[in-house]
């Protein structure tokens, strides 16, 4: 099995048909840096080519799941876009975002039900990659933040496309303007998890038992109750990668330009930060 900078694949046994994916970087709180970007829709296709995977459970090593993208590596993409043509730095800016979508919407592309298994904090990057996730647990002590509005960014890497579908339009805007922790007690009530477990023991194994049961099941059933069924009633109509816009609604375009030129301003601000509520 491929090793990674940033992840870690593990099965509960060998004849298990559910596989593991963890978040890699517990020393840094699991932050998204430019090579799980990189990685992770790779490890995706590799488990979804991989016959002998039928469920996939995403979980993050350490005492959080994720503390969302590592402003570092934001700066150190912001080296790469800017030019004196304004134009063009918005082009730039634009298909580096497009990267960083793609690589959540990777978990919508497997054909393999990816299940979150959510402890400690869910910050930013972390809402983007579990509102990608077909089936999301957390346990009581888990927290949640849309925390990019006080970057002065905007959370467009998934959440602000999928979060609505999820638990409606109102409460997600709420959510996405203020910015607000919110405890797991409060995301099983809007609808964000599934069901909340007391301790993160009782998270890993009701997940792995859960995982196991759909694992046995007929894996045409599986897959095209996922890929017809699901993700057509999540976008209706709509049925298109959330990788395809940058921002969202139909000041996607205008805004976008708009933006461009304070992002990697909002970014150097707070290239050190890291959120309290982790430390």
């Amino acid at each position: 099995m491929e090793n990674y900078k940033t992840l870690e694949i593990t099965q509960k046994s060998p004849t298990s048909r559910v596989f593991n994916l963890h978040l890699n970087r517990p020393s840094l709180l699991n932050a998204l840096s430019l090579d799980f970007f990189t990685e992770f829709p790779k490890a995706l296709t590799s488990l979804d080519q991989n016959p002998n995977a039928a469920v996939i459970i995403l979980s993050g090593n350490g005492d959080h799941f994720c503390s969302g993208i590592d402003l570092k590596a934001l700066s150190s993409m912001s080296s790469g876009v800017q030019s004196t043509d304004r134009g063009r730095t918005a082009e730039r800016l634009r298909r580096q975002i497009k990267f960083l979508q793609d690589a959540v919407t990777a978990i919508e592309r497997c054909r393999k039900p990816v299940i979150a298994a959510i402890h400690g904090g869910c910050i930013g990057g972390g809402v983007d990659i579990i509102t990608a996730c077909d089936i999301r647990y957390c346990t009581e002590s888990a927290f949640f933040s849309v925390k990019e509005v006080d970057l002065g960014i905007t959370a467009d890497l998934g959440t602000l496309q999928r979060l609505p579908g999820i638990v409606g339009y109102g409460k997600a805007v709420e959510l996405a303007l203020s910015g607000r922790r919110f405890s797991g007690s409060e995301a099983k009530e809007l609808g964000l998890v599934s069901r909340v477990f007391g301790s993160k023991d009782a998270l890993d194994d009701c997940v792995q038992a859960i995982a196991e049961e759909i694992a046995a099941k007929s894996p045409l059933a599986v897959t095209g109750t996922k890929k017809q069924q699901l993700l057509k009633a999540r976008k209706g109509d709509l049925l298109f990668p959330s990788s395809d816009v940058v921002c969202l609604g139909p000041l996607c375009q205008p805004f976008h330009c708009r933006m461009t030129f304070g992002i990697w301003t909002a970014i150097s601000s707070f290239r050190s930060w890291i959120p309290s509520e982790l430390t």
